[in-house]
């Protein structure tokens, strides 16, 4: 009879410590884990031809930025040179290949107008009530002549404005006129400084309560007011343009900054040398152009190593992607690439000039002596061949790396990363989805064995009461 009873008592789990809760959630795990395994599998597989699609689209953009950075300010960038550096100094624009020589004479530099004012006994002199109006044009001798197209700029002084305080209004009046207060041996006076140029000059209009009316002095608004004809030695500098004889040619600029000479040419001019013309050149970068080639081909091949890796047909991430066939395309064809398509006959117009080529087993190699006889042919054609412009080393490797970046493009490593991005994302979605129905089937059967448990828990009080009245007949017999 124990035995029975034992059987019974087993077979509905009474004292058997099971965790319902516990077994419904192992139930729901296991009802959805084949897929979720077949989900994430294909997840992780997607993130890992997205990284490798990524990895070979970064290295191709690095590259094309390294080779227009070496271009723009490294060994490759021209440079010009001034014989007689205490006259100026010369850069050249990005994306040009200045060659030649000129002559350079400087006969004036740019300057602006300085007007002193009368003196005061301190910078916190008082200065009188008034307006200060700033006209603005050409000073010649005692002529002014304004200029229609600028507006004058007014000026309140206030009663009770000093000296320096009429200096801070001026300075923050946004005329491009600049004032100070330099105190000397003789008092304190009102500096005025205009902009460069000759068409820069300006004069000072006084009027306002405390105006003299007459011959001003200090305290006076018109003590500060100035015009060339009734000059009486304010003016120790004439507003200016920078003359210059570019190869005997006159050439004036508004400030000592001349923008627009031939070959991208820019001057910064720092002194005069009249009758004593100096030299401008060009230093070669033909020099530089082996080592960037050298450069160059490895850089190739780190990216050909990747890509043939990462594009092999059996174990790699990306072995039937079209966006990495494309890149192996345009790779096995770099070599040939015309670069320079309005390349003169004879001139180089191809990669393969400078020397780059491709070997048997699809990685880059540098032929040196068809580099070296290029740059002792056409050595300024060579140079010309190394610029930021559309054509070119760079601006033809550039685009081929911008056209593999393009996400819109499904033939591209650009267009595969967004695929792959989609498809994972796909996949998340799906995964957010099981991991929905999980929990509701996990709650459902947490219901259902929450319910078993009360019927077993009342059946075990059966049990009980089954099992004392067993106990008691077997005590009788």
């Amino acid at each position: 009879m124990e035995t029975s009873t034992s059987s019974i008592v087993g077979a509905l789990g009474a004292g058997s410590g099971v965790d319902m809760v516990k077994l419904a959630g192992d139930l729901a795990v296991a009802r959805f884990a084949t897929k979720v395994a077949q989900l994430e599998a294909r997840s992780e597989q997607l993130e890992t031809r997205i990284s490798a699609a990524s990895t070979l689209r970064n290295q191709m953009t690095q590259l094309a930025s390294a080779l227009g950075s070496r271009i723009r300010d490294g060994d490759l960038t021209p440079r010009a040179l001034v014989a007689n550096s205490s006259v100026a100094s010369a850069s050249v624009a990005s994306g040009t290949t200045p060659s030649g020589a000129y002559s350079l004479e400087v006969t004036q530099l740019a300057g602006s107008q300085t007007l002193v004012a009368p003196p005061y006994s301190s910078s916190s002199d008082v200065v009188g009530e008034g307006t200060l109006t700033l006209r603005f044009g050409t000073v010649s001798g005692t002529g002014f002549a304004a200029d229609a197209a600028r507006d004058p700029v007014t000026i309140d002084v206030a009663a009770g404005a000093t000296l320096s305080e009429v200096a801070a209004a001026i300075n923050a009046s946004g005329s491009g006129v600049t004032a100070y207060v330099a105190s000397g041996s003789d008092g304190a006076r009102l500096v005025y400084k205009g902009a460069d140029g000759a068409a820069n000059g300006f004069t000072v209009d006084a009027t306002g309560t405390s105006a003299s009316g007459g011959a001003p002095s200090a305290g006076n608004i018109d003590y500060l007011a100035w015009t060339p004809a009734a000059d009486t030695g304010q003016l120790r500098q004439t507003a200016a343009d920078a003359r210059i004889l570019f190869d005997t040619v006159e050439i004036t600029s508004a400030s000592n900054q001349v923008r627009g000479l031939p070959g991208g040419l820019s001057l910064s001019l720092t002194g005069t040398n009249t009758g004593a013309p100096t030299r401008i050149g060009f230093s070669s970068t033909t020099g530089e152009i082996s080592g960037v080639m050298a450069d160059f081909v490895t850089a190739l091949n780190e990216i050909s190593s990747q890509l043939a890796a990462s594009a092999d047909p059996i174990s790699g991430e990306l072995g039937s992607d079209p966006g990495a066939r494309r890149l192996k395309r345009e790779m096995a064809k770099l070599a040939g690439s015309v670069v320079m398509p309005g390349a003169a006959p004879g001139e180089p117009r191809t990669l393969g000039d400078l020397g780059l080529a491709i070997t048997r087993d699809g990685t880059f190699r540098l032929d040196t002596d068809r580099l070296s006889a290029t740059l002792e042919s056409n050595p300024d054609a060579a140079a010309a061949m190394f610029t930021t412009g559309l054509f070119g080393v760079f601006g033809t490797f550039d685009k081929l790396a911008r056209a593999m970046g393009t996400s819109g493009d499904p033939g591209t490593l650009g267009g595969s990363v967004t695929r792959y991005t989609k498809q994972a994302g796909k996949i998340t979605e799906q995964l957010s989805d099981i991991a929905e129905k999980q929990e509701a089937l996990r709650a459902q059967l947490t219901t259902q064995f929450s319910r078993s448990d009360i019927r077993v828990s009342n059946s075990q009080s059966t049990l009980s009461f089954l099992q004392a009245q067993i106990d008691q007949w077997n005590s009788g017999n």
